[in-house]
């Protein structure tokens, strides 16, 4: 049985992770990136807390001594299904079952002006881009001597109230307390806001109404100022445009505030349901064809009674699918019948800032908040890190932060644009 896996994220590496040295079954797994990386923690990077290595893992590197796992550096860039082939920007695979892992990408909502000048929040690389940018401004905010200058380089608007916004807007206000002031004399922090915008009427909109408070409160305390039902229309010379009429004056617009799946060419259009993720049966088949599976952020699944408009697109719901279908291929091997998809809702967290958190569980329906909050959101994001390493890793980093009140990871490097020979 040979698996072609698309994309390397949660639903993607939990699946090819579970398949490990079965007789009868060859994965290999294609992305565009040669490293796993972990998307809860990419804001720590890219707000100067955690270094790149900490959230991501070669792909080689782990499946090194696993025979059944293959990886292969590619984009897709179309489907053969009636050649069960796949075209990638570097060659051809072919396959038995075709996975598609490939998670969502940034919705802009059709903001073109917005798509080019704000600053994404999906992957490792807008990661570092964002950093850089942030810092990059910081300086020059540091020789600016124009106030107006200066406090648009320095205002942050953060764009969408969910875990992403919230974490980002709580990390920005905190370093602006904590790192400012102490290596930036010059800049006069009073100059720094710091907005995180909502088109809805709360901040979390998933969670509890308790989460929802607790998180608004804490916010407003770090000093982030909070505007809800305020649904950006334009970003355009610096300036963020809002629906009601008002305008923000800022050089840093961060974009956390939508996501939509890919569409593929060879997917026929039926295929697809709500948000372009693909429509699948609770085994994780997509409609209409007959040996291509969807998981994770990419699929929408019917048939799970408890969520007849689709799962969540959280982590939590790619890997159990992931593992679900790792199962039922180990089962269409063995000849066994196949076990249709239930999700488990294990809860949901944010962490807002310094020993500050929200945690939802629902059953028993508790709801945490505080120190103790923060501590399992702590071990949740530990434990989820890919190998012992990361996990080392990112505990020593947040220990030094934590206890420090800093980090020394803020430096601006970029490769040289050179023009390449290739």
């Amino acid at each position: 049985m040979n698996i072609v896996i698309i994309g390397g994220g949660f639903a993607g590496i939990n699946l090819a992770k579970e398949l490990v040295n079965h007789p009868q079954i060859q994965v290999t797994l294609v992305d565009k990136n040669n490293y796993n990386f972990f998307p809860p923690l990419i804001y720590q990077v890219a707000t100067a807390f955690l270094e790149p290595s900490s959230i991501s893992y070669p792909f080689r590197k782990f499946f090194a001594g696993k025979k059944n796992l293959n990886f292969r550096l590619g984009e897709l860039i179309s489907v053969v299904p009636e050649e069960n082939k796949i075209i990638l920007n570097n060659g051809e695979l072919t396959y038995d079952y075709l996975v598609f892992a490939t998670g969502a990408e940034t919705s802009y909502f059709g903001m073109e002006n917005v798509m080019k000048n704000a600053i994404p929040m999906k992957t490792l690389n807008d990661a570092i881009e964002m950093r850089n940018t942030l810092l990059k401004n910081l300086e020059k905010a540091a020789i600016c001597k124009e106030m107006r200058k200066r406090r648009k380089l320095l205002t942050i608007v953060v764009a969408g109230g969910g875990p992403t916004g919230v974490e980002v807007s709580g990390m920005f206000a905190e370093m602006r307390k904590s790192i400012l002031l102490k290596e930036y004399p010059e800049l006069d922090t009073s100059a720094s806001n710091v907005y995180l915008v909502d088109g809805g009427d709360a901040l979390l909109s998933p969670m509890s109404e308790a989460s929802q408070k607790d998180t608004l409160k804490a916010l407003t305390d770090l000093g982030v100022v909070v505007k809800l039902n305020s649904r950006v229309t334009d970003y355009v010379d610096d300036t963020v445009f809002f629906e009601n009429g008002e305008t923000i004056k800022t050089k840093n617009l961060i974009w956390a505030a939508g996501v939509s799946a890919k569409l593929f060419d060879g997917i026929p259009k039926e295929s697809y349901g709500r948000g372009r993720r693909m429509a699948t049966d609770q085994y994780n088949k997509v409609n209409g064809l007959e040996n291509i599976y969807a998981i994770g952020d990419t699929a929408i699944l019917a048939g799970d009674k408890n969520f007849p408009d689709g799962h969540p697109q959280v982590a939590q719901v790619a890997i159990q699918q992931g593992i679900n279908l790792a199962k039922n291929f180990m089962n269409m091997a063995a000849g066994k019948p196949l076990k249709p998809f239930a999700y488990h809702d294990k809860g949901s967290m944010a962490i807002i800032g310094r020993a500050k958190a929200v945690v939802d569980l629902p059953s028993p329906k508790w709801h945490f908040n505080g120190f103790f909050a923060w501590v399992i959101w702590l071990f949740i994001h530990l434990i989820s890190l890919i190998t012992y390493r990361n996990r080392l890793n990112t505990f020593w980093n947040w220990m030094v932060a934590y206890f420090a009140r800093d980090q020394s990871l803020r430096m601006i490097i970029r490769p040289d644009k050179r023009q390449s020979a290739e």
